[in-house]
């Protein structure tokens, strides 16, 4: 990715949303960062907006006004590659449009907008600090997530190095693909490390992620025998007919303890909330025919599932493995900006 530096040489994130008072990615009221750029591609990815490592021209047709009334980004667009489509909205020819979005800048009613920004550390973490009360009295804190997030690894030490040192709680939501530096550097960084590990079978996890998981496993080893201190969360998004078997979940279980255990095991049954921002995007969504797993199938998962507890090195204590909402797989981003 494309590093973007302020003019004292500090590093800069392109950011696509900060989303406030969640509840689901760490302990306590949380603010979320969500950064952009992933090296995966899943099919069932619910921040595709989060993918691209650029910023992206985000429209959503039922805010535009119509070019009767309003022909503002029509005449910005140097391309031309905003049309009137049959209702008498404008419609995006993604095919010739350069991504500059000077559209989004003219347009009033939000129609078009555009996703990443890029920002310095402290324009971040001083809309972090708006909530430091509510961090005060639940023991929340900041979370960064993604997109990757080790896919900005510069911003990310940096943010958190500057949120820990005003005495905020850290925590990020990674897929563990990223070189062992960056993972070695943000880790001491870092209250609690969130981990996706999708799917063990290689040639499975290559097919609906893009990318081989070798890295990834590896990661995650090297983590637990260098940094054993780290809370460490493992994640699975459960996806019907993908990772959904007993068999997937335990040996994802067994994987975990030989590498040094964790302290808990989520799984994160998937859900289509995401797939109105394909739209948007002017993308497809691969995962359109898939349905929830069953509260039904999702307790049997749990119960075949056993960790042992990273902080009992070679003990055989089980931890509870819990089924939560998406995390870094599966927000539905608020509406929490970036003040410019």
């Amino acid at each position: 990715m494309t590093r973007n530096n302020d003019s004292n040489g500090a590093p800069k994130g392109l950011v696509f949303n900060i989303q406030k008072f969640s509840l689901h990615d760490g302990p306590g009221i949380r603010t979320i960062v969500f950064l952009k750029g992933c090296p995966l591609a899943c099919i069932w990815c619910s921040n595709p907006e989060g993918q691209s490592t650029a910023p992206e021209l985000i429209y959503t047709s039922e805010r535009c006004i119509g070019t009767e009334e309003c022909d503002r980004c029509g005449v910005v667009c140097l391309e031309r590659a905003l049309t009137e489509d049959d209702e008498g909205k404008m419609c995006i020819d993604r095919s010739i449009c350069d991504g500059c979005c000077d559209c989004a800048v003219v347009c009033p009613s939000r129609a078009l907008e555009e996703s990443g920004e890029w920002v310095g550390v402290d324009d971040v973490v001083r809309v972090v600090e708006e909530d430091d009360a509510f961090y005060a009295r639940s023991g929340g804190g900041l979370t960064v997530s993604g997109g990757e997030p080790l896919a900005q690894g510069a911003f990310v030490q940096a943010l958190l190095g500057a949120a820990r040192s005003r005495g905020i709680d850290t925590a990020i939501e990674t897929s563990g693909l990223c070189n062992w530096k960056t993972m070695r550097d943000v880790a001491p960084l870092t209250d609690r490390i969130f981990f996706d590990i999708k799917c063990l079978d290689p040639e499975k996890h290559e097919r609906v992620t893009g990318v081989s998981n070798r890295k990834i496993l590896q990661n995650f080893q090297r983590l637990r025998a260098e940094f054993p201190q780290v809370d460490v969360v493992v994640r699975t998004p459960v996806i019907p007919g993908v990772n959904d078997s007993e068999d997937d979940i335990r040996a994802i279980a067994e994987f975990v303890n030989d590498a040094g255990g964790a302290s808990a095991y989520e799984l994160l049954p998937y859900h289509a909330f995401g797939e109105a921002k394909y739209t948007k995007l002017g993308k497809h969504y691969p995962a359109s025919h898939l349905e929830p797993p069953s509260d039904q199938r999702m307790k049997g998962l749990q119960e075949i599932a056993t960790l042992r507890d990273a902080s009992c090195m070679g003990a055989a204590q089980p931890v509870d493995v819990t089924t939560a909402l998406f995390g870094s797989t599966g927000h539905a981003a608020g509406e929490g900006r970036i003040s410019r």
